[in-house]
């Protein structure tokens, strides 16, 4: 198809309808078909994509914001997709855009490859932070931490949703309330009846993904992913903030290596909101 017939081609909403279309767009990009995730994210977020005359999808990205409902404070934009035979013609430039002037101001981020970094700095995005994709089997081993965790409840609920937007710096309310049903284990770590982290183990393929994790320090925060690694025989993936050096040390100890580093970017803004010295990884690296 020449590259100009493409631009005309309109951009729609998508909808959990579409999540066959997604998954089979990840494969065709040589990612893994995350239709768990995809599901997530098309109904937690906004998906927007452009339909291929000749069936499927030739772009598709998914859209999470946080905070008030009709005025967000942040969107985190995700899953940037094209298909393989449309590739390098400006569909997702066209995509791009589409997107960034339908969330006018509000100020928007999103975890780039390297391949995809020249396409976003050219739109605006400017780079602010970094993350270490780590993946593997976890050993256990060394002194036991002190801090006490437990499986997470309906009734933690509230002070989850309290520390995390304390420490997210917006409103992640609809995102966090489908985490419940959305992972396999949730665990939370206490001192003295006060609520100082928690983290959740949701399942990605083979793997088992740990986000987010949110934590008052490091020991806390091995605390979580050891809890959660006892709990399941599926490798670990996880994103982590690369100035917490100390638990990328510690997770290589155990069994973790490194796979990938996407540079956080936002628009709108020069850093991200909120406290990163308690935020350790994200939900999902597509949500911010």
């Amino acid at each position: 198809m020449p590259t100009d017939s493409l631009s005309p081609l309109p951009i729609r909403r998508l909808t959990l309808r579409d999540l066959a279309a997604c998954a089979d767009l990840s494969e065709n990009r040589g990612w893994p078909r995350e239709e768990h995730k995809w599901g997530f994210l098309l109904t937690a977020g906004k998906g927007y994509g452009i339909d291929d005359p000749d069936g499927g999808l030739v772009s598709a990205c998914v859209v999470t914001e946080y905070g008030p409902q009709h005025r967000p404070s942040l969107g985190a934009i995700g899953m940037v997709l094209v298909a393989e035979r449309h590739a390098r013609r400006g569909v997702g430039r066209h995509l791009m855009r589409h997107v960034v002037s339908a969330m006018g101001t509000t100020p928007l981020t999103l975890h780039s490859t390297p391949y995809g970094r020249p396409l976003y700095e050219e739109l605006g995005f400017k780079v602010t932070g970094r993350a270490e994709m780590l993946r593997g089997h976890f050993t256990p081993g060394g002194p036991a931490p002190e801090v006490v965790t437990r499986a997470a409840t309906a009734e933690d609920l509230p002070a989850i949703l309290r520390l995390d937007e304390e420490v997210f710096g917006a409103d992640r309310t609809p995102v966090i309330t489908r985490l419940p049903a959305f992972a396999d284990r949730m665990r939370v770590a206490e001192e003295s009846g006060r609520l100082i982290g928690y983290a959740a183990a949701w399942p990605n393929m083979d793997t088992h993904v740990v986000g987010p994790l949110i934590a008052r320090d490091t020991e806390t925060a091995k605390a979580l992913i050891g809890t959660l690694a006892a709990h399941t025989d599926r490798p670990l993936r996880t994103d982590i903030d690369v100035r917490h050096e100390e638990l990328l040390v510690w997770a290589k100890e155990r069994g973790l290596a490194t796979v990938a580093f996407n540079s956080v970017m936002t628009y709108g803004i020069s850093e991200l909101p909120g406290d990163w010295t308690r935020r350790f990884a994200p939900l999902t690296v597509a949500a911010g």
